[in-house]
C-alpha cells in the first residue's frame, strides 16, 4: 500500500482546548467524535475515574452550557473557534464529600473549583469561614509551617481572601497574612489530600455550595424569582435572597418533571400536592434546567442504592489507598521526624562544634593573652627592678641627702643656739647701752647745768670784776705815789690767772664732753651695724630651715 494511500484513510480532525482550574490541555479530536469520545479522553488524560461529577462546559452568546455526550461534538451549538475552547468542570456536586470523593483527583479538582467559586463571591462565605479555608488551602500548598522558612510576606502573591471581605475590614495585608498564618500553624502534620478535604467539608455547609441558579417567573411577564438546582433537590429563592430558598422539592418528593417551550412543570409525588409551574427567558434555559435537574435526581437516587461493582471496587482501593497512604503519611511522618531529630542533632552538634571551636578560639586567644601578659609580666618585672635599683639608689641618696639634713639641722640647731644667744647678748648690750644712753644723757645734762653754773659763775665773776674795778679806780687817783700801774697789773694777773684756769677747764669740759658724743655716736652705728648683720644672718637661718623642712 502506498504512502498516499495511508494519508487519505487518516481521520479529519479538529483541535480543542480543554481548560481545567489550575491548567490547560489540547487534544486532536475526530470529525465524527461524540461528546462522550472527547470527555473520557480527558478524563484519561487526567487519571479520572470519577467521571459522573464532570462535564465539558462552553459559553456560547453569553450562556454557559454543557457539552452534550451522546451527540457529536461538532454537530452541536459550540463556538467556531480554533481550537475550539471547553472548560472541564464539577456539573454535579455530591452530598457528602468524604464519603463520595473516592479519588485524590476527584478532590483536587472539587477543591480548585469550590475556591475558585469562593473567592469569586459565588459562594458567600462569612470572613471567619473565609480566614480558615485560607488556611487550609496554605496547608495543602506549602505543606507544615516553619518560621524559618515561611517567612513574613510569604502570602503576598496568594489570593486567598475575597474582594467582599478585603474591602469589608479596614486591615492591611500584612495583618490578614498574621490572623491567615496563626490558623496554618495549627494545621501542623495535615497531608495536602486532607488538607483539601478539610476545605470541602466546610465549605459544603455553606448555603450556596453546589447551587445553580436560574432567573424565573411564576408568569410570563415578570421575573421575580430564582430557581436552585443542587443535590438534595429543587429550591425557590426571591431574587434579593439565594441563603434560604422560599420552598424546597427534595428528588424524593418529585414525581415528574417536564418542560415545554419556555414553560418548566415540576410534579410532586403527593398527587394532593400543588404542581408548580414556572417560566424561564429562553428554552435554552429549560432545556438545562432539564439536564441539571435530570443529572442531580440520577446520582440522588445512586446513592441511595447498593453500590455498583465499579463503585465497589473504587471504594475498597480508595480505602486501601487510603490505608496506604495512612501508613505512608506515618512512615514519612516518621521519618520527618528521625530526619527532624537527626537535624536537631546535628545541629547540636555543631552547636557544640561551633562552640568546642569557639571555645577553642577563646581559649587560643587566652594563650595568646597569657603569653602577651607574660611578656608584659617580664618587661615590668625588668622595668620594677630597674625602679627597685633606682629607688634604692635614690633611697641611698635620700638617707644621704637626710643624714646630710641632719647634720645641717644640727648645725642649724646650733646655729640657731648661737644665733639665739647672740641675739639675747645684743638685747642685753641694747639694754645697756640704753641705760648707758640713759645715763650719759643724764651727766651730759648734770654736765650741761655745771656748764651753765659756771657761765652764769663766770659772768658773775666777770661783773664782780668790773665792780671791782669801777670801785678802785678812784682811790688810786687819790694816791699818785703808788704806783696803781703796778697794782692793778697785778691784780689783773691774779684774775687773769683765774680766768683763765677758769677757761681751761671749761673747755676740757667741753672738750671731753664732745669726745664722750662722739664715742656714743660712733658706738651706736657699730651697734645698729652689728643689728642688721645679725637680722639678715637670722633671716638666712630661717630660710635655710625651711628649706630643711621641704627636703624632710
Amino acid at each position: 500500500m502506498s504512502i498516499r494511500g495511508l494519508k487519505k484513510k487518516q481521520p479529519k480532525t479538529f483541535k480543542v482546548k480543554i481548560m481545567t482550574v489550575d491548567a490547560e490541555m489540547e487534544f486532536s479530536c475526530e470529525m465524527k467524535w461524540k461528546g462522550k469520545d472527547l470527555f473520557d479522553l480527558v478524563c484519561r488524560a487526567l487519571g479520572l475515574r470519577e467521571t459522573w461529577f464532570f462535564g465539558l462546559q462552553y459559553t456560547i452568546k453569553g450562556m454557559c452550557t454543557w457539552l452534550k455526550m451522546d451527540k457529536k461534538v461538532l454537530d452541536q451549538e459550540i463556538p467556531k473557534e480554533d481550537p475550539i475552547s471547553f472548560h472541564f468542570l464539577a456539573k454535579f456536586y455530591p452530598e457528602k464529600v468524604e464519603e463520595e470523593l473516592l479519588q485524590e483527583i476527584t478532590q483536587h479538582l472539587f477543591f480548585l473549583q469550590v475556591k475558585k467559586q469562593i473567592l469569586d463571591e459565588e459562594i458567600y462565605c462569612s470572613p471567619e469561614a473565609t480566614v480558615l479555608l485560607a488556611s487550609y488551602a496554605v496547608q495543602a500548598k506549602y505543606g507544615d509551617y516553619d518560621p524559618n522558612f515561611h517567612e513574613p510576606g510569604f502570602l503576598a502573591h496568594d489570593e486567598l481572601l475575597p474582594k467582599r471581605v478585603l474591602r469589608q475590614y479596614q486591615l492591611t495585608a500584612e495583618m490578614w497574612e498574621e490572623k491567615i498564618t496563626a490558623w496554618y500553624a495549627e494545621h501542623r502534620g495535615i497531608a495536602r489530600d486532607e488538607a483539601e478535604m478539610n476545605y470541602l467539608k466546610i465549605a459544603q455547609d455553606l448555603e450556596m455550595y453546589g447551587v445553580n441558579y436560574f432567573p424565573i417567573a411564576q408568569n410570563k411577564n415578570h421575573t421575580d424569582l430564582l430557581l436552585g438546582v443542587d443535590a438534595k433537590g429543587i429550591h425557590i429563592y426571591s431574587i434579593n435572597n439565594r441563603f434560604s430558598p422560599n420552598k424546597s422539592f427534595e428528588w424524593s418528593a418529585i414525581r415528574n418533571i417536564s418542560y415545554s417551550e419556555k414553560e418548566l412543570t415540576i410534579k410532586p409525588l403527593d398527587k394532593k400536592a400543588e404542581v408548580f409551574k414556572f417560566f424561564s427567558s429562553q428554552l435554552k434555559v429549560n432545556k438545562l434546567i432539564f439536564q441539571l435537574c435530570i443529572g442531580n435526581h440520577d446520582l440522588f437516587m445512586r446513592r441511595r442504592k447498593v453500590d455498583s461493582i465499579e463503585i465497589q471496587q473504587m471504594k475498597a482501593q480508595a480505602r486501601e489507598e487510603k490505608a496506604r497512604k495512612k501508613m505512608e503519611n506515618q512512615r514519612l511522618a516518621r521519618e520527618k521526624q528521625l530526619r527532624e531529630e537527626a537535624e536537631r542533632a546535628k545541629e547540636e552538634l555543631e552547636r557544640r562544634l561551633f562552640q568546642l571551636e569557639d571555645e577553642a578560639r577563646q581559649a587560643n586567644e587566652a594563650l595568646l593573652r597569657s603569653q602577651e601578659a607574660a611578656e608584659l609580666l617580664a618587661e615590668k618585672a625588668q622595668i620594677a627592678e630597674e625602679e627597685a635599683k633606682l629607688l634604692a639608689q635614690n633611697a641611698a641618696e635620700a638617707e644621704q641627702e637626710r643624714q646630710r639634713l641632719e647634720i645641717t639641722a644640727l648645725k642649724t640647731k646650733e646655729e640657731k643656739r648661737l644665733m639665739e644667744q647672740k641675739m639675747r647678748e645684743a638685747e642685753l648690750i641694747a639694754v645697756k647701752l640704753v641705760k648707758e644712753s640713759d645715763r650719759r644723757a643724764k651727766e651730759a645734762e648734770h654736765l650741761k647745768q655745771d656748764l651753765h653754773e659756771a657761765r652764769e659763775a663766770e659772768r658773775k665773776a666777770k661783773q664782780k670784776l668790773l665792780d671791782i674795778s669801777r670801785l678802785n679806780y678812784p682811790h688810786m687817783a687819790k694816791y699818785p705815789q703808788y704806783s696803781p700801774t703796778d697794782t692793778r697789773d697785778a691784780n689783773f694777773d691774779k684774775g687773769s690767772i683765774k680766768l683763765d684756769l677758769k677757761d681751761i677747764d671749761l673747755k676740757r669740759l667741753s672738750f671731753e664732753i664732745e669726745k664722750e658724743r662722739l664715742d656714743y655716736l660712733e658706738k651706736s652705728r657699730k651697734f645698729e651695724d652689728r643689728l642688721k648683720e645679725l637680722k639678715s644672718e637670722i633671716h638666712a637661718l630661717k630660710l635655710e630651715e625651711k628649706q630643711s623642712g621641704l627636703y624632710s
